[in-house]
């Protein structure tokens, strides 16, 4: 049975030094869409892409863009990146982040996106389950927010166990945001998850091209990648 899912590209974790070329790259080695993290200093103790690092992507490629939204409050200030992107893109809030989650979601929606919400490694399912039903996307973190090369806490693939039966009542995309790994891709691929945001673990900073690691993770063949899938 052939493994179907989808790959996106931490794009924080990128060479800005060439955004351009890296942007050209990874389209043509099959990315599936380009993952951008916003991080604000107070929702996350860090600062990572900006509006105009986005705006950029966006003009560079077709490709969907994925937009994670790590700042307070995003209701505040969500039209300016909902201004510059396309139909069919995903905003991903937090839900811990806003007081009014909801409406933060149907502003997203209103204007022709995908909304989505990040769950970080410290929220319940519980905490979240009602908003299942009306988001197009759930990104599990498998870390803490706000930084990249992160361990993995291993207490959240029990989450992500509960998700998977929660996925197809609801009708939501699963996607796995952190400390991704050759194991944990050829661990949860086959059990369900939909996609999987790919950094430094196990696509950026590595050896081979990004086309050779690209098909290599579709094809679930990582001994060919030289990792370690034991851990």
């Amino acid at each position: 049975m052939k493994n179907i899912f989808l790959l996106t590209a931490s794009m924080m974790c990128a060479d800005f030094g060439n955004l351009e070329r890296e942007v050209r790259d990874l389209e043509a080695a099959g990315i599936d869409s380009f993952h951008i993290d916003i991080m604000d200093g107070r929702y996350v103790n860090n600062f990572a892409m900006s509006l105009y690092d986005m705006e950029c992507i966006a003009r560079l490629t077709k490709k969907p863009l994925d937009v994670h939204l790590m700042i307070e409050h995003p209701r505040n200030s969500i039209d300016i990146f909902l201004n510059e992107l396309r139909p069919g893109d995903t905003v991903y809030i937090h839900p811990e982040a806003e007081y009014h989650p909801s409406a933060t979601i149907q502003k997203i929606i209103d204007a022709g996106m995908h909304p989505g919400i990040a769950i970080n490694p410290g929220t319940s399912v519980e905490t979240i389950k009602e908003l299942l039903r009306i988001v197009d996307s759930v990104l599990v973190m498998a870390v803490n927010p706000g930084n990249a090369s992160q361990m993995f806490l291993p207490f959240v693939g029990e989450k992500i166990e509960q998700l998977i039966k929660l996925r197809d009542k609801m009708g939501f995309k699963l996607f796995w945001d952190g400390a991704c790994g050759a194991d944990k891709i050829k661990k949860y691929a086959p059990h369900g998850v939909d996609g999987f945001v790919l950094g430094t673990t196990v696509l950026f900073e590595q050896k081979r091209t990004y086309k050779e690691t690209i098909e290599a993770i579709r094809k679930l063949d990582f001994d060919y990648l030289g990792n370690d899938i034991s851990k």
